[in-house]
């Protein structure tokens, strides 16, 4: 066998058109750890070889529609994304894959395990600032105990923030690992899984900070053992 192939090989997916800076990010951060990488939108899906982890990235707004509820604010929808990265989702937890949802894909993957989501969450930030920024500019607050804790290794530390939404209602399976100082939830991880973790920020900005490149490398190490298993 090549030995490339022995290689864990991990799907990021992301819109049609736009978000190239963090899913090239993304792609740098997931190599750098051993891992081959796939990027995949809703019209560039095929998939030759079986992914061995996955990785949704962040974006626009999910449609409402998803979890049942009316539209609450003006916003940009991508029907087609989120059918593609719902089908992802979903098929990656059939098959036990260890799953990176970053900021929207956070969102959508406690959506498509039964959650909900704050449609708008400038009128709920009270000691959090309202503005978007790559930088770290907000405190985030870990869970003792947490898979996001032992990866992190402190109970708080500096994150940025680019959404609009944000999770509310937690999806079954899943539990609360990392929230603001505003009580929002900006971390969440599926504990009786393999590797299940959405984070609200984005990582892949923060590349110089060691401890957010761990997210990356528990996640191309979990695909690795995986991948060893099915071989």
């Amino acid at each position: 066998m090549d030995q490339s192939r022995r290689r864990p090989l991990i799907a990021v997916t992301g819109p049609h058109r736009g978000g190239r800076a963090p899913r090239h990010l993304v792609g740098l951060a997931l190599r750098r750890y051993g891992a081959r990488v796939r990027q995949l939108d809703p019209r560039n899906n095929a998939e030759p070889e079986p992914a061995d982890g996955l990785v949704v990235t962040g974006g626009h707004d999910i449609e409402p529609v998803l979890y049942a509820e009316p539209p609450q604010v003006k916003s940009h929808y991508d029907k087609e994304r989120d059918a593609f990265e719902s089908f992802m989702i979903d098929a990656a937890l059939e098959r036990d894959l260890p799953i990176l949802g970053i900021c929207r894909g956070a969102q959508l993957l406690n959506v498509r395990l039964g959650g909900s989501l704050f449609q708008e969450l400038r009128s709920r930030r009270v000691h959090t600032a309202k503005q978007r920024s790559v930088f770290p500019v907000k405190t985030l607050l870990v869970a003792e105990g947490t898979r996001l804790h032992g990866l992190l290794g402190v109970g708080q530390t500096r994150i940025n923030s680019l959404h609009n939404q944000g999770i509310d209602r937690i999806g079954p399976g899943l539990n609360v690992s990392g929230r603001d100082l505003d009580g929002i939830v900006q971390a969440v991880e599926a504990p009786l899984r393999g590797f299940v973790l959405g984070v609200q920020w984005h990582p892949e900005f923060l590349l110089f900070s060691r401890r957010q490149r761990r997210i990356f490398a528990a996640l191309v190490a979990a695909a690795a053992r995986r991948r060893e298993r099915a071989d």
